[in-house]
């Protein structure tokens, strides 16, 4: 079922009670759902992941989509947003986890909320996305194609991440993992190394590794886009909320 939405662009209260941009996506013929936060990738809070928040909506969930680059470069251009902040090492951990719980406090807050939220990240929002879930009470996490969860980023690269692997025995709930299988950030050896951490603390977890796709196969603006992965990919995607946010 489709349904009808509405989606606006928020102000809402994040990390530290600074007052920052997100967008909201909501189904408009629902009495109550559960709700998704949506932590963008690093390119940023862009059009592409606009999209995505919409789908949700669509499929019957509400979405919020903080702009993790706000304080960095209000207003400006999703490309130029994106490399400030790349410049300055990407967003602080401790920033991150104040932004996703401001963004669940406010979807609590929407009429239609029935109380439940989870929280979805892609490629640096993947790894935030599991960050997000071992610090705070989410209903369920969402990994999507997330590196340096078990390894730290290396020198060269702009981004400064450090390993989160030692803190999920902090998850409060499921875990949905999906992964390609040609993808080397995070490779299949390190998402293995997280399994192993996972069944270890006793958690549950589902990891899917698509062959023929490597990272960002959900991205339909890339040329990494993998359209049998990405469709199949969002069908278990809606079939976790389902079971764990319905």
């Amino acid at each position: 079922m489709t349904h009808n939405l509405r989606a606006e662009t928020i102000t809402m209260t994040g990390h530290g009670g600074d007052s920052i941009e997100a967008y909201l996506a909501v189904p408009t013929d629902v009495e109550s759902c559960g709700s998704v936060v949506v932590i963008h990738h690093m390119p940023g809070y862009d059009e592409a992941t606009k999209e995505i928040a919409r789908k949700f909506a669509a499929n019957g969930w509400a979405a919020v989509m903080p702009n993790l680059y706000h304080r960095e470069a209000p207003g400006a251009d999703p490309d130029d947003a994106a490399a400030t902040a790349r410049a300055s090492g990407g967003v602080p951990d401790e920033r991150l986890v104040g932004d996703v719980a401001g963004a669940m406090e406010f979807a609590k807050s929407l009429e239609i909320s029935n109380g439940k939220v989870a929280s979805i990240g892609y490629c640096s929002g993947g790894r935030q996305s599991l960050l997000a879930g071992c610090r705070l009470p989410l209903n369920a996490v969402i990994n999507c194609y997330g590196a340096y969860t078990v390894i730290d980023s290396p020198a060269e690269s702009p981004l400064r991440a450090s390993a989160i692997v030692g803190e999920v025995g902090g998850l409060t709930g499921p875990l949905l993992g999906l992964f390609g299988a040609d993808d080397q950030y995070p490779s299949p050896e390190q998402n293995e190394i997280l399994a192993e951490a996972l069944r270890a603390a006793g958690k549950e977890f589902d990891f899917r590794t698509y062959e023929g796709a490597g990272h960002a196969f959900f991205n339909v603006d890339r040329p990494s886009y993998r359209p049998e992965s990405a469709v199949e990919g969002w069908r278990v995607i809606f079939d976790f909320l389902g079971k764990h946010l319905g």
